[in-house]
């Protein structure tokens, strides 16, 4: 396929288990192809200082960051300042468990959560998403409880369309992307096998070229990889950013 049509960032999940301070981390995956780099939990443990230094010195853009819920709704201010020191201006909701989902009660109560929080997050300037696995799918009383949670949220609520898991779910992602339009903000790109584990980009299920394409078609910018289980992370992180890359 000729020209670029999205950017490549890493979340940085994948190389959780990689024996690296942060900031030569940071190096690693520039050094592997990508332009951009999404925030985990580990962060919080570094020094912000030298990491903000590394995007610096590599280019690196900080296009997102992971953060529990649970710290967001315990420290909004303090937990939305450190991420801005470090140049990161979307944080994300990475996870929610399925008893979130199971129900029409519950799914309401976690669209209030959500809700409560962007509203936060947008008060100090910033933007917000929820990034999706594959339990939100579940279908309740007719209906994924994704569709119903996307219904129930308004903007300020974004959504981190995780195409990959989205797949692994039922539901077609291109679809999806076209129903949601403005309201996806960033794609993960992950893929998964028939059993829905986990699996290198392109090996699986996914359909890579369509979301990519159609996270095009919508002007999303970054599309973000993700390999929950690598065998070798750097080497999944190299593969990533050069399948990420063709596009």
């Amino acid at each position: 396929m000729e020209g670029r049509m999205v950017r490549a960032a890493i979340q940085l999940y994948t190389v959780r288990e990689v024996e690296q301070p942060l900031p030569e981390l940071l190096e690693g995956v520039h050094e592997a192809g990508f332009e951009g780099v999404e925030f985990a939990g580990r962060v919080t443990d570094a020094d912000a200082d030298r990491v903000r230094e590394t995007l610096d010195e590599t280019g690196l853009e900080p296009v997102a960051a992971h953060v529990d819920i649970e710290r967001l709704e315990a420290d909004p201010d303090g937990t939305i300042e450190f991420y801005r020191s470090l140049g990161c201006e979307h944080l994300v909701v990475p996870w929610l468990g399925p008893e979130a989902f199971e129900a029409v009660e519950a799914i309401e109560a976690t669209a209030d959560r959500l809700q409560s929080v962007a509203e936060t997050v947008a008060d100090h300037g910033m933007t917000f998403s929820y990034h999706n696995h594959d339990h939100e799918f579940v279908r309740v009383e007719g209906e994924t409880a994704f569709d119903r949670l996307a219904a129930a949220t308004t903007d300020p609520v974004g959504f981190e369309l995780d195409c990959g898991w989205v797949t692994v779910g039922g539901v077609d992602p291109v679809s999806l992307l076209d129903r949601l339009d403005d309201r996806v903000s960033l794609v993960h790109i992950s893929d998964a096998d028939e059993t829905g584990s986990p699996t290198e980009v392109g090996e699986g299920v996914l359909d890579l070229t369509g979301c990519l394409e159609a996270a095009t078609d919508h002007g999303i910018e970054w599309a973000v990889y993700e390999h929950d289980d690598p065998d070798d992370a750097m080497a999944s992180a190299s593969h990533g950013a050069e399948v990420l890359g063709r596009f």
